[in-house]
């Protein structure tokens, strides 16, 4: 039958994400407004904005965080053509934003020494191959696999290269080895459901003496120059931006945080988003038509949850149109460029019990374009 109960927060996508529980545009400060990103006030709002990223973290004393143009992908992209080039490069792809990577690599930076490791949607390229005297390029979670890095296991201590990681959909939800990675890269928009545009980008210690001591054969645009005169802008990483942020999005990041902290803060998120997929894992361990993508459960995503089913892909549209006409679940199709399925954010900003509201209606959604 059909269900009669809907989640309270029909909201499933995996960028941008569902606002925190409770979330409200008022409720954020307005004095800010209008306000120069130069000013004493604006350099002080976007500081707090780096401090308190670090703080919730947990990362090294000695670790740096900017705030950057261009979402995540202009935060990896920055990465790649500052510091790209000096050491043969890895690349670990097994779904469609990895792969993007390796081609920016190849046709646009141009480099020849690069190795690629891949693997199809659902699985994960055997990550033991890197040896860490290149540096490596990967995504932490495959946001459109559904297929996360379980560990870092395989990243050398003394490695003499450096490990460049997207992990745009796995920071505040999944647990990250600091120092085994040199930088790091995610947007506001994923895991806290900020607003887009603007990227984070945290540095190791190694990764400054990269850019400090290396100069790549390109020209590199205004927004991606980090140092100058052989040093590094560190202003940077205090507060003051390349470019114009937006303040607005600034607090709606700054009101995330806050609320992260008030939950019991990187614990607290993670717990979270793990029993959001955990409810998702009693539904299909009782129903033969929907699995995960992801093959092994070990390296299965805790936020962007990705399912198959036994319906041609013309029916999963319908099964997901359904959905959202029904206002039960927007946005949870699966990305583009991935087998046809379902696609579920699990991040810590959708409540447990929206899940289990939602379950029924995929039932019936199912079992409505099975019989059609």
């Amino acid at each position: 039958m059909k269900p009669t109960v809907k989640p309270v927060n029909p909201n499933f996508s995996s960028g941008p994400c569902s606002k925190r529980p409770g979330y409200a545009l008022s409720a954020l400060p307005s004095d800010i407004l209008g306000r120069s990103h130069r000013s004493s006030l604006g350099k002080s709002r976007l500081a707090k904005a780096i401090t308190e990223t670090k703080s919730l973290l947990g990362l090294p004393a000695d670790y740096r965080v900017g705030i950057v143009p261009a979402s995540d992908t202009g935060a990896f992209e920055m990465a790649m053509w500052s510091m790209l080039g000096a050491r043969g490069v890895d690349v670990f792809h097994w779904e469609s934003f990895g792969e993007g990577w390796l081609t920016d690599i190849r046709k646009q930076l141009k480099l020849t020494d690069v190795r690629e490791f891949k693997a199809p949607y659902g699985q994960l390229p055997d990550m033991a191959q890197y040896d860490g005297t290149r540096d490596c390029v990967f995504t932490w979670n495959g946001t459109t696999g559904g297929v996360k890095v379980p560990n870092a296991n395989w990243i050398p201590d003394n490695r003499q290269g450096l490990t460049l990681c997207d992990a745009t959909s796995a920071v505040f939800a999944m647990d990250l080895p600091w120092p085994k990675l040199d930088v790091v890269t995610f947007s506001w928009q994923k895991v806290l459901g900020g607003e887009g545009a603007h990227g984070m980008l945290i540095l190791s210690p190694r990764a400054v003496e990269r850019l400090k001591t290396y100069k790549p054969a390109w020209p590199l645009p205004k927004i991606f120059r980090m140092t100058k005169g052989g040093e590094l802008l560190e202003e940077i990483f205090e507060g003051s931006t390349i470019n114009t942020p937006s303040m607005l999005a600034n607090e709606d990041y700054l009101d995330a945080l806050a609320w992260a902290k008030s939950i019991g803060g990187l614990p607290g998120l993670i717990k979270r988003s793990e029993a959001n997929l955990a409810v998702f894992e009693q539904f299909v361990s009782t129903r033969p038509w929907i699995r995960f993508l992801a093959e092994k459960k070990e390296q299965r995503s805790n936020t962007s949850v990705c399912f198959t089913l036994d319906l041609t892909p013309d029916q999963v549209k319908k099964m997901v149109k359904l959905l959202e006409t029904e206002k039960a679940a927007f946005d949870c199709g699966a990305y583009k460029d991935a087998p046809a399925g379902l696609r579920f954010w699990c991040g810590a900003t959708v409540e447990t019990s929206d899940i289990e509201k939602v379950l029924p209606w995929i039932d019936w959604a199912y079992a409505e374009v099975k019989k059609a």
